[in-house]
């Protein structure tokens, strides 16, 4: 499918304001990272904790962020996930590993006493385990005279917490008496829980803890892999092309990634595990888009010897011009789809694609594409080789028979 034919854009006359808008971008991404000490790394790369809460309405994100920022030390980020979900991520930074623990216990305590309001030691339904709720059970059951063996109770607390954690409900009870379609539960049972515990209103998922040195690891890890990946295509253009198209492709992906990392520094978005991801799948689609311009210069070069390289490469990109909006199109609207409703999980995701489509986009044809022809000029200059100009073009009326002027440059 052709969207555009027979099109005949001077791309590479506009390679200076690009250029000049890719240096600026650049310049700016460098000292906002310089004056911040570098990206904001996430927890996978700092060593922290997050814990995720699901709440039963919707979670109130400054007061948990205002209660847990008053007991634990150092940073603390509050996300939430998908709308409806009720879910929240609390994340707390850590610079000791003997504080991992501590810092869950802290955080939460302060769930419970800020939103579970506990009444007279009572235990909280919705958070607690097994051997809790065993111990719970086992001596109230038997002062209201609910008469049951160690087997019964232990079948008794599974049917409950399974209950409980089935959807819809999903570790969450609203009230007691949804208990009652639990078939076989008796109502002094029921009487009984209402007794010795309380329904919270939020309930804690999951606790993913990452220390510090396990961070750095990742950050090293993460750093090689962009380097590797780099490295290995930076080899395979050498030698399916010529060298000077495999730097030109590196420095393209270089310039996207840098531009893409400032962009997370000037707008003080945290790099994580996910936003790696993102940064290596940039890499793959701009080099992917850079070679198939330079396959299409390639084989025109053989058709167009004696065409100056200037024409040869603006051809190519004008027979490629479809295939470039097609795809780069229809992936930046599934990208800007997930930037605005795939919520806070894959927002840093969505932005680096988002940021890096339209920058890899257009380093594809006013960054790689420059280089090679500034490299080419550059090099038959000094070699004192002739550069074919291109003939003067006539009207149809007025034009001779085609002949090709050749100037030596001295």
């Amino acid at each position: 499918m052709e969207l555009f034919k027979n099109t005949n854009y001077d791309f590479l006359g506009w390679k200076w304001p690009f250029i000049g808008a890719s240096l600026v971008l650049s310049v700016a991404g460098i000292i906002s990272l310089w004056m911040k000490g570098g990206p904001r790394y996430g927890i996978d790369f700092k060593g922290g904790m997050v814990m995720t809460v699901k709440f039963s309405g919707k979670p109130p994100i400054d007061e948990i962020r205002s209660a847990v920022s008053k007991r634990v030390t150092g940073g603390v980020n509050v996300q939430t996930f998908e709308a409806q979900s009720g879910e929240v991520a609390i994340g707390t930074e850590l610079a000791d590993p003997k504080q991992l623990d501590q810092n869950r216990r802290v955080v939460l305590e302060t769930l419970q006493s800020t939103f579970g309001q506990p009444v007279a030691g009572k235990l909280d339904f919705n958070g607690a385990g097994r051997d809790a709720l065993t111990d719970r059970l086992r001596d109230a059951l038997a002062r209201n005279n609910v008469a049951m063996s160690d087997a019964e109770l232990q079948k008794l607390v599974k049917d409950l917490l399974d209950f409980r954690d089935t959807p819809p409900r999903s570790g969450l009870l609203a009230s007691f008496d949804q208990l009652s379609a639990l078939p076989g539960l008796k109502p002094a049972v029921i009487n009984t829980l209402k007794q010795e515990c309380y329904l919270a209103p939020f309930t804690v998922r999951n606790v993913e803890v990452v220390g510090p040195q396990v961070g750095a690891d990742l950050r090293q890890r993460a750093i090689w892999a962009t380097l590797a990946a780099l490295g290995g295509m930076l080899v395979y253009i050498a030698f399916r092309f010529e060298w000077i198209y495999g730097v030109a492709a590196v420095v393209a992906c270089f310039h996207d990634t840098i531009i893409t990392v400032g962009f997370f520094s000037l707008f003080d978005k945290e790099i994580t595990m996910t936003v790696i991801a993102a940064l290596l799948t940039l890499v793959g689609y701009s080099m992917n888009d850079t070679i198939v311009i330079f396959d299409r210069i390639r084989e025109n070069l053989k058709l167009s010897r004696r065409e100056r390289l200037e024409d040869v490469i603006n051809r190519s990109v004008n027979q490629t011009l479809s295939r470039t909006v097609m795809t780069s199109g229809l992936t930046f609207l599934t990208v800007m789809a997930l930037f605005l409703f795939g919520g806070q999980v894959l927002h840093g995701f969505s932005f680096a694609l988002v940021v890096g489509i339209l920058i890899g986009t257009y380093s594809s044809v006013f960054v790689a594409s420059p280089i090679v022809l500034f490299w080419h000029n550059w090099f038959d200059a000094r070699k004192g080789a002739p550069v074919v100009v291109a003939p003067a073009k006539l009207s149809p009326a007025k034009e001779p028979a085609r002949k090709s002027s050749v100037k030596a440059v001295k």
